[in-house]
């Protein structure tokens, strides 16, 4: 079906019209997302010869393809067109009452696991996508266009899924429309943004024209960066890579699986990855989640590997791995796991005991071999000590946290090696808060700033800056300069609905240069170009991991 699209759009009435920019597309998709965007993206670099560009160093663009396929709803891009792309999950019809995971993180609906929502999309878009919706999709590719064109140059696309959520929300929310297995769904999202790679590319022309280049190399990144365009680079973040999970605290893989495992992601075009992420697995033990999010992790941990969270209370100096609740399950998801208690826990805050295991120490030099950068988010504070060690051993620079989940006394030794840091898609002023108490410390070691904003993965957005109309910096104004300040901005529109950052927060992707204006408002221009050179630290990381 793509494959007869993109045939059919390169041979588009107007492939050679007069008069086109560059970045304007040949053969648009009609009806789409307007882009609001007026300008010429900027393109070259600096006179020192480096490139600039805001990164987004964590994001998942096909989210909607894992977790079984019925968790985020509405896909990312559809050759069929925006009316098909941008609908809610049949499980979700007629009126959101059976939408047990949106009700159950969606903080709208009240606590409510029965609450309903308006389920229609395009055009009105009346519920959805909200910074508060965890369940819709985020990241449709006009509003990535927008992105781009406000001034992003690097986004890292992390092919995710997690067995244990998928396994919930085939119980709660029936039924999965593909497989739990987590190397299944990385199979299909790094297929998927291949497709919209030639997708984008058919409304510019032909092979290479478009915007939006999937990068597999850092020279190839710098190059694309150079010429003005979106470098994007995939990622690993799955709870059971290469099938390394364990099962009563028994790995299920060994050495030969994993080296079959990294050479498949290498040969996908993969650069990053996480180890281990939200469950403990036969690699490493995981750094725990907190709150309602963290009683849903761990029933996740307990469903696909027997075993709950094994915390105890952290001893004096040592780095804790968050406070995690115990008891009874909530009486939402007791309904459907009637038999399932979680353990009493000792006090906090809460140390995980697990740490990088030996498999997982082969696993972190295997990417280092293969000169792919190692994600340290995520891993215990004693997986990601060890982790640290081996890259110190090897002096290897590939070393990445990328949305605020690797323990803060660990960023110095990050730096030292020459990894690179990014900090979650936070609110405005606990963004502009974290950067100003970052800053010396990046200062010393030369390197820009960037965002990790966690896009389709459950964390949530910004929400409007609470007092922005009466605060001195004031709301955002329309239209705005983009941050290297060559293009305008105008409020972003799709369909029939119109966002602006002030009341919606970043509801969607689109929304990330109007939230990057905000920044501007409170944290000043300093905080701007700390950003805009995040996209030459970033590619140093991985150049200099690429030399090892």
């Amino acid at each position: 079906m793509l494959a007869s699209l993109v045939a059919l759009m390169a041979a588009a009435p107007g492939a050679a019209s007069a008069g086109r920019e560059w970045w304007e597309p040949v053969a648009p998709q009609t009806p789409d997302s307007q882009v609001d965007v007026v300008g010429a993206p900027f393109t070259g670099t600096t006179a020192a010869g480096e490139v600039r560009g805001l990164v987004d160093a964590h994001t998942h663009m096909f989210s909607d393809e894992g977790f079984g396929g019925n968790v985020v709803c509405g896909r990312t891009f559809s050759p069929h067109g925006i009316a098909d792309a941008l609908k809610d999950c049949r499980a979700h019809q007629p009126n959101g009452n059976l939408a047990l995971i949106e009700n159950l993180t969606n903080a709208r609906q009240g606590g409510n696991p029965f609450a309903s929502h308006d389920t229609v999309g395009w055009p009105t878009f009346r519920f959805w996508p909200a910074y508060d919706s965890f369940t819709h999709q985020q990241m449709y590719y006009k509003w990535v266009e927008r992105a781009w064109r406000g001034g992003q140059r690097i986004l890292v696309n992390d092919l995710v899924s997690n067995s244990g959520l998928c396994t919930i929300n085939g119980v709660v929310n029936p039924p999965n429309t593909s497989s739990c297995n987590d190397m299944d769904a990385v199979r299909r999202e790094a297929e998927r943004t291949r497709e919209l790679e030639a997708f984008v590319d058919a409304q510019y022309g032909g092979a290479g024209k478009g915007w939006f280049r999937v990068v597999t190399t850092p020279a190839q990144a710098r190059s694309v960066v150079e010429q003005g365009k979106l470098a994007v680079v995939l990622g690993v973040e799955v709870s059971e890579p290469f099938g390394c999970k364990q099962t009563l605290t028994i790995p299920a893989c060994g050495r030969a699986q994993i080296d079959r495992g990294l050479d498949e992601l290498k040969a996908l075009g993969v650069s990053s990855m996480f180890l281990c992420h939200k469950f403990d697995n036969a690699l490493c033990g995981v750094r725990y989640d907190e709150g309602t999010t963290g009683v849903i992790v761990n029933l996740g941990q307990f469903l696909t590997t027997g075993t709950w969270w094994n915390p105890r209370t952290c001893r004096p100096g040592e780095v804790p791995d968050h406070t995690v609740a115990g008891g009874v399950l909530p009486k939402e998801l007791a309904v459907a796991f009637p038999l399932a208690v979680l353990p009493v826990y000792p006090a906090g805050p809460h140390c995980n005991p697990r740490g990088l295991s030996s498999l997982g120490e082969y696993a972190v030099r295997g990417l280092v071999k293969r000169h792919m950068m190692v994600e340290v988010d995520h891993m215990s504070a004693k997986a990601a000590a060890r982790t640290f060690s081996i890259l110190e051993e090897t002096r290897y620079a590939g070393a990445l946290s990328s949305h605020s989940w690797m323990a803060e006394p660990f960023m110095e030794r990050l730096y030292s090696l020459g990894g690179f840091a990014t900090q979650y898609g936070h609110g405005t002023t606990q963004f502009v808060a974290d950067w100003r108490a970052s800053k010396a410390q990046r200062d010393r070691f030369g390197v820009g700033y960037g965002f990790g904003m966690d896009m389709n993965g459950f964390g949530g957005t910004p929400p409007p800056r609470e007092g922005a109309a009466t605060s001195a910096a004031g709301p955002v104004v329309y239209p705005f300069r983009s941050a290297d300040g060559g293009s305008v901005l105008s409020r972003q529109r799709t369909g029939e609905r119109v966002w602006d950052v002030n009341v919606d927060g970043v509801a969607h992707y689109g929304q990330v240069p109007d939230w990057v204006e905000d920044l501007r408002l409170v944290g000043g221009q300093e905080l701007v170009d700390d950003l805009m050179a995040g996209a030459e630290s970033y590619l140093r990381t991985w150049e200099e991991a690429a030399a090892h």
